[in-house]
């Protein structure tokens, strides 16, 4: 009786540390799905801001700067506007001899491109569908191609205002000659600074034409 008390006692001894030793395991044993002891809060990531001049250059051929043919090409193009309007610049050229002696080297494909009726509007829809529309291009000479085309339509205003008043003397032919002269100056300004920038690889941004350039071109 004694012996059976004994192994029974002991039996039992075993099995409670053998389950004592079994949840001690289970608690001490790592997993590595169960989460980390310490959490550390993830901080929201803040995007870099980028500026439409940086996007505009970063399409361009994927780099700072516009290869050669395109800048080229885009200097070209603001030549349009000043050969569709230079008749704005007839009080000034005759006036103003430095005018004349820069502009003589011009004066060969100004009197071809007048030359052809209706060229203005052709070369219009040339660079539009030919040049803008055509992702084949980049979209640098896409841009600057658009602001030539958008600066030439700025020119239906002040040939409205001819037709509608035409004066003939006093006030009223001083007023359409100061404004002839602006806006014969605005474009040789804008000739000088977008063919020029093209040149160097910059993108110019003429003003009241920029938005408009960028809102086409895609």
């Amino acid at each position: 009786m004694n012996n059976l008390l004994f192994t029974t006692s002991l039996v039992s001894h075993k099995q409670l540390l053998c389950t004592f030793s079994s949840s001690s395991v289970d608690r001490l044993s790592y997993s590595p799905s169960s989460p980390p002891f310490l959490h550390f809060p993830t901080l929201p990531s803040r995007k870099p801001r980028i500026s439409r001049r940086s996007i505009l250059t970063a399409q361009s051929k994927g780099s700072n700067s516009a290869d050669a043919p395109d800048r080229l090409i885009s200097a070209i193009t603001y030549f349009y506007p000043l050969f569709d309007g230079i008749q704005y610049g007839k009080y000034v050229i005759t006036q103003f001899s430095p005018f004349q002696t820069v502009l003589q080297p011009l004066f060969p494909a100004i009197k071809v491109f007048k030359s052809f009726p209706f060229s203005g509007f052709l070369v219009f829809l040339t660079l539009y569908f030919v040049v803008v529309r055509n992702r084949n291009f980049s979209r640098y000479v896409r841009f600057n191609t658009m602001q030539a085309i958008v600066l030439d339509v700025l020119l239906i205003f002040p040939d409205l205002l001819e037709r509608t008043f035409n004066p003939r003397d006093g006030v009223g032919l001083e007023l359409m000659m100061s404004l002839d002269n602006t806006v014969f100056l605005f474009l040789l300004v804008c000739l000088i600074y977008g063919s020029s920038s093209c040149l160097l690889g910059q993108i110019p941004r003429l003003p009241l034409v920029a938005d408009a350039a960028d809102r086409q071109v895609l």
